[in-house]
This record gives structure tokens, sequence and C-alpha cells, in this order.
């Protein structure tokens, strides 16, 4: 009997420009709608979304692979559900940072964060699909 085998091809982050804008972008959409859609996230001016999708794409890149790798005997307990609640602290530790530096954006609460970061995940899923970054096997398109 011959098993199959399957091959994941990442080749990691797309760090130009363009995908910094990319991931700007995202962010930030991700943000506004979730202070509309949310209860409990709140924003204000548009500096402030501006500086918490930066601060959100900082606390991603620096903080969100050590809570993955912390946490992940619960991510795969739970079939990666988990991951969810890893966005949602993200997003808290970037509503925390904002006040810290005296920005509006605010989170209140567990659940807000929960909300929030199924939002936030929801628009980048949204954003790779129709500009074309992710084909139909899951892998991302580079340079288009």
């Amino acid at each position: 009997m011959r098993g199959r085998s399957v091959t994941v091809h990442y080749s990691g982050p797309d760090w130009s420009l363009r995908g910094l804008l990319f991931c700007l972008g995202v962010n930030a959409v991700g943000l506004v709608l979730a202070g509309m859609i949310v209860p409990g996230v709140q924003l204000g001016d548009w500096q402030s979304v501006v500086a918490g999708a930066a601060l959100l794409a900082l606390v991603n890149t620096l903080l969100k692979p050590l809570a993955t790798i912390a946490s992940c005997c619960l991510i795969v307990l739970s079939f990666g559900l988990f991951l969810l609640v890893v966005n949602a602290a993200m997003l808290a530790v970037t509503a925390w940072l904002s006040g810290q530096l005296g920005l509006n954006l605010e989170v209140d609460g567990f659940w807000s964060a929960v909300g929030g970061a199924l939002v936030l995940s929801l628009v980048a899923i949204a954003a790779n699909v129709l500009l074309g970054r992710v084909t139909a096997g899951g892998r991302v398109q580079r340079g288009r």
C-alpha cells in the first residue's frame, strides 16, 4: 500500500513595500469594520486607525509567533479554533499599546476582542482572495 505525500510550499512573508502597504491597508479596513460591527470596539479619528493598523502589524509580527508556539497544543486540540483566541489577544495588546500612546482605539473585554479578531480575519481572507493573492490550492501568489 502506497501512502500519499503532501507538499507544503511556504515562501515566508512579503517584506516588499507593496506587501507592507497591503498589510497596513487590510488591517486599517479590518479595524474600521470591526469598529462598525462589533460592540465594544471603539475607534477615534483616522490617525488612530492608521496608527492602530501599524501597531497591529507590529504586534502580529513580533508577538503572534511566540503566542502561537506557546499555545500550539491548544491549537491542535481545538482544530485551529484557538487561533481566534490568539488573534483576540493580539488585538487586545494592540488596544492596550494604543491607550499607552494616547491613541483612540479601545477594546472592551474578551468577547469584543474575539469579535474584532474574527472581523479582522475575515477581512484578511477576503482581501487575499479578491486580490488574487491566494490560489485555489491555498498557495500565496507573489509578485502579482
